[in-house]
């Protein structure tokens, strides 16, 4: 698998997760703790999680407005990570600061970054607006998975196990059989996978949230945005019910799947996912149904891919894999997350 990709953006939570109490979260192996500031900004703080004293993790301390105690022998933090108090003296040894990482929040995720500081550029953080519009309505969660990071890429970018894997849920037999046309901009960081069914069996999923009976038009077009961010723009429709020639689409029932594919350490990765919709927006039957059914699919995903790394970390060295047709996408993937490690592979030091 590739390594990772230092100079860039991850998710780490969902805006909703990070509040007054601390949240801890390993990202890329580096623990880091979470907190909002306490006054109107609201901002959030990230802050490497181990104290300078004997590493125990500030995420398990307390806040104190917006200083940061640890629970073990009160060393305290401003916001910056500088320590501001140590207990039983009036000095504080000038080495005593702690990272602090560059944070944006947008389209509902917390972004942060852990390369070095000053590339940091929040205008490229890729965009995932429907999170954040209230022309949507969605659903969301987080698991975490026992795999290394591009398995989950692979499995994302390769739909073709809906018809195995996901079958009674998302999957039928057209999802596999149909051809895919791949678009890779290599310079950007971006891989797009098409597939576009005219004739398809309506799966559960959108049969029970759309109300759709018979059969459909199924259009699936992925956009990957190296190393964090996958959309997946997804179209139904009765067959026959197709965009109209300038270009709208107000016939079709849209939703965008949205995961945001971020490393824990080696071997672990977050799974962040999302199911947004245009149609039902008022609905909570539906809203439940999305979220639990699309919790299922989820999870049978994080047992695959925890079953497939074991499998992988058995086979004996020089074991050659093959790949066919549908792993276009997710082989230029994986070219594209070896040149961005290898671009940011000096770890640095994260101080403000």
């Amino acid at each position: 698998m590739p390594a990772f990709a230092r100079n860039q953006w991850y998710v780490a939570a969902y805006g909703h997760e990070v509040g007054r109490e601390l949240l801890g979260r390993r990202i890329l192996g580096e623990p880091i703790a979470f907190y909002r500031t306490e006054d109107d900004a609201a901002e959030v703080v990230a802050l490497a999680d181990g104290c300078v004293h004997r590493r125990y993790p500030l995420s398990q301390g307390r806040l104190d407005g917006d200083q940061l105690v640890c629970g073990y022998h009160g060393f305290t933090y401003d916001r910056t990570g500088a320590c501001v108090y140590v207990p039983g003296q009036k000095r504080v040894p000038r080495t005593a600061r702690v990272s602090s990482y560059p944070v944006v929040e947008q389209d509902s995720f917390v972004w942060v970054w852990i390369g070095d500081p000053a590339l940091a550029d929040p205008a490229t953080i890729p965009r995932a607006r429907h999170l954040a519009d209230p022309g949507w309505t969605s659903v969301s969660g987080m698991e975490p998975i026992d795999c290394d990071y591009g398995l989950l890429v692979d499995n994302l970018l390769d739909l073709s196990h809906e018809t195995y894997l996901h079958g009674g849920y998302i999957g039928t037999p057209e999802v596999a059989e149909t051809p895919i046309t791949t678009e890779v901009d290599e310079g950007a960081g971006i891989v797009r996978v098409s597939r576009h069914m005219d004739d398809a069996a309506c799966p559960p999923f959108y049969a029970r949230s759309t109300g759709i009976e018979g059969r459909i038009t199924r259009w699936q077009d992925i956009e990957y945005h190296a190393p964090c961010l996958y959309l997946l723009h997804s179209r139904v429709a009765p067959v026959g019910v197709l965009p109209h020639p300038d270009g709208t689409d107000p016939d079709a029932f849209h939703t965008e799947i949205t995961y945001a594919i971020t490393p824990s350490a080696p071997g672990h990765v977050y799974d962040f996912w999302a199911v947004s919709r245009d149609f039902a927006q008022d609905d909570a039957e539906v809203t439940a149904f999305l979220r639990d059914f699309n919790h299922t699919v989820v999870m049978q995903d994080v047992d695959a891919l925890n079953v497939l790394q074991r499998a992988l970390d058995a086979e004996p060295s020089g074991y050659q894999e093959l790949s066919i047709n549908i792993d276009t996408g997710g082989l230029a993937a994986r070219r594209i997350l070896t040149r961005l490690a290898e671009e940011g592979a000096k770890p640095v030091e994260h101080v403000s």
